[in-house]
């Protein structure tokens, strides 16, 4: 993030005048966070709709983990569309009530976490990167919060972080979108398919910033950037391990 140059100040215009941007540039996160909560939505519809009875829906850390999660995503369109709206006021009340979420989010998932521990070696790779992906979430997001009075970073460590904690959603949208019309494969095949489809789908949506930042500034933003290379690190490290 350079200092000086007309882009940067034109986004401290935009954090003094109430975040607002002109045109399309207002509708990409409200559109992204409409998708992921669509996406949280979908993977999870047997729990919320069409299998309420199942024994999860009865335990308290898939409960307490369910409620905090669908809380963020919520608030993660919310907040999109408030900004969207140049409602600035109120996205910044309802900015607690956000950060309680992420943090509901991130002690709620280290509960399950402990509680279905089987061992590092024993674990699918998405599984063991989801350990490091949770830290990385709570990071990003704490540097949104840190950056609050930074629109440009703001919404783009609040975005990254959220992109942090999508695999258990993918993977369930997965069965729950693409897999009823897998009928002619073998389950060995779809399971072949699956990480393709999530690597494929996941990285999108940090490519689709780094659209954003290219057809907006012409140029990609360090938080843009940083996000993705700590996301293929984390991979790396996963894969290698």
């Amino acid at each position: 993030m350079g200092g000086g140059s007309a882009s940067d100040m034109a986004e401290q215009t935009l954090g003094r005048t109430g975040f607002q941007a002109s045109g399309r540039r207002n509708w990409f996160f409200p559109i992204a966070s409409l998708l992921l909560l669509f996406l949280t939505i979908a993977g999870f519809s047997d729990n919320l709709f069409t299998d309420v009875g199942q024994p999860s829906n009865s335990d308290p850390k898939f409960i307490v983990h369910g409620l905090f999660c669908g809380s963020w995503m919520i608030a993660f369109l919310a907040q999109s569309l408030l900004v969207s709206r140049g409602n600035v006021r109120l996205h910044r009340k309802l900015g607690m009530f956000a950060l309680v979420a992420a943090i509901g989010v991130t002690l709620s998932t280290i509960w399950v976490f402990v509680v279905v521990w089987k061992g590092w070696a024993l674990m699918t790779p998405e599984v063991r990167a989801n350990r490091l992906l949770l830290p990385s979430y709570a990071l990003f997001v704490g540097l949104g919060y840190r950056f609050r009075r930074t629109p440009e970073r703001h919404k783009r460590f609040m975005y990254t972080g959220t992109l942090f904690m999508l695999e258990p959603i993918l993977a369930r949208a997965y069965d729950q979108l693409l897999v009823p019309f897998m009928t002619g494969l073998t389950e060995a095949q779809i399971d072949a398919v699956f990480l393709p489809t999530l690597f494929a789908v996941w990285v999108s949506f940090f490519l689709a910033l780094f659209a954003y930042d290219w057809a907006f500034a012409r140029r990609i933003q360090a938080v843009t950037g940083g996000a993705l290379l700590w996301f293929a690190s984390i991979w790396a490290i996963v894969l290698a391990t």
